[in-house]
């Protein structure tokens, strides 16, 4: 995308998805073995990538202050790699990492720069995501400094890339479009309703999706093979290396380049957001950054998700429970997951674009009691293997 190129600086490689430019990225600048460094709260299918890429998955503490990686309480001479997530737009101590190899999860943070550079430029990869900020639907892009890595990240795209239909193309910009409308004219309870009457939503083990840890284990050995690991990845979005079309090259662009456009009216309702007592302590780090969303960190989170439905409010971006607990099997933990716990059991992504709808119900939320760093709790049972 050129928007993304300008920005950036990079060279840059169209994609289906984010999810397949992480796997990409993975795969060309790690070795399968390598023990990779990667948040406790993280978009589902991306503990998925990291096990198909044959890479180790360890578990960092998380921060309270903004859900990313603890850079202060990490060893990093014991890891090869560091993948951020930039949760939510805030961003991840990139700093703390020099030396390693570092690939950046910017699908929150297409506008977020620390220190007048952007997000996506600090590390051998940053990979977008053009569903968050520009409501794309779908489609990513893997920016990468030097011409002969995105030649030969190229040739690995291509390789998996699988063929798509015009007709499921159009229904794909058709069901993005429908749902920008939705946003605008304030009818997200019906659109959510008639979403759930028609069985569009995944199967989920509260916010994540099944791991199904005997089939996965049979799949660890086929990598750094990406097909075995298609039942995971591909959760709510199977087309996620699906080739596409000028239809959806088209709406993606018109969509990217709406994005600047936007910044102001983003930026006032995390201005509006953070004043309410209940906000992430590091969103008054970031009031000038164009967050994708406004962490406040809530009691009794999921009665509010549903009281901001009832106000035409929908949630989603919810991570819960941390990989600590949800897939201890196949991950090093983080030897303190209570902070991750915390926040994943607390924490309430609203929509800066649409503050003015939430408020209401957000002034009259109570705040999440502080979370203890260091204290145990009993994690909920995990499936075991066979």
């Amino acid at each position: 995308m050129r928007q993304i190129a300008e920005r950036t600086g990079r060279h840059c490689l169209p994609l289906p998805s984010n999810r397949l430019g992480l796997y990409l990225a993975l795969r060309h600048w790690c070795t399968p073995g390598q023990r990779l460094l990667m948040s406790p709260v993280s978009a589902d299918e991306i503990l998925f990538l990291v096990l198909a890429a044959g890479l180790r998955p360890v578990i960092a503490p998380l921060s309270p202050r903004d859900g990313n990686i603890d850079a202060a309480r990490v060893d990093l001479s014991t890891v090869d790699a560091v993948l951020t997530t930039n949760l939510y737009g805030l961003p991840d101590q990139v700093g703390a990492f020099a030396g390693k190899i570092l690939i950046e999860d910017v699908a929150h943070a297409m506008e977020t720069s620390v220190g007048d550079r952007p997000l996506g430029t600090f590390g051998q990869a940053g990979v977008f995501s053009l569903s968050k900020h520009p409501g794309a639907g779908s489609g990513g892009v893997l920016a990468v400094e030097h011409v002969a890595d995105l030649k030969a990240l190229e040739q690995a795209r291509d390789k998996l890339l699988e063929p798509g239909a015009f007709r499921d193309e159009l229904l794909s910009v058709a069901t993005s479009m429908a749902r920008q409308v939705a946003l605008r004219l304030d009818l997200v309870r019906p659109a959510l309703r008639l979403a759930r009457a028609l069985g569009m939503e995944e199967p989920r083990e509260g916010y994540r999706i099944p791991l199904l840890a005997e089939s996965l284990s049979k799949a660890l050995p086929h990598a750094p093979l990406l097909p075995p690991f298609d039942p995971w990845v591909r959760a709510d979005l199977h087309s996620y290396r699906t080739e596409r079309g000028r239809l959806a090259s088209w709406y993606q662009a018109r969509r990217v380049a709406a994005v600047p456009r936007e910044r102001s009216r983003r930026l006032a309702g995390i201005e509006r957001l953070a004043a309410l007592p209940s906000a992430a302590p590091a969103v008054h780090d970031h009031l000038d950054q164009p967050l994708f969303r406004v962490p406040l960190l809530v009691r009794d989170r999921d009665a509010a998700i549903a009281q901001l439905e009832r106000h035409g409010v929908a949630t989603g971006y919810l991570y819960d429970p941390p990989y600590d607990d949800y897939a201890l099997p196949f991950t090093e933990p983080s030897g303190d997951p209570e902070p991750a716990r915390w926040w994943a059991r607390n924490v309430l992504p609203v929509d800066p674009m649409y503050a003015s709808r939430s408020l209401p119900v957000l002034r009259d939320l109570e705040p999440a009691p502080a979370t203890r760093a260091g204290a145990r709790t009993q994690p909920p049972p995990v499936q075991p293997l066979s």
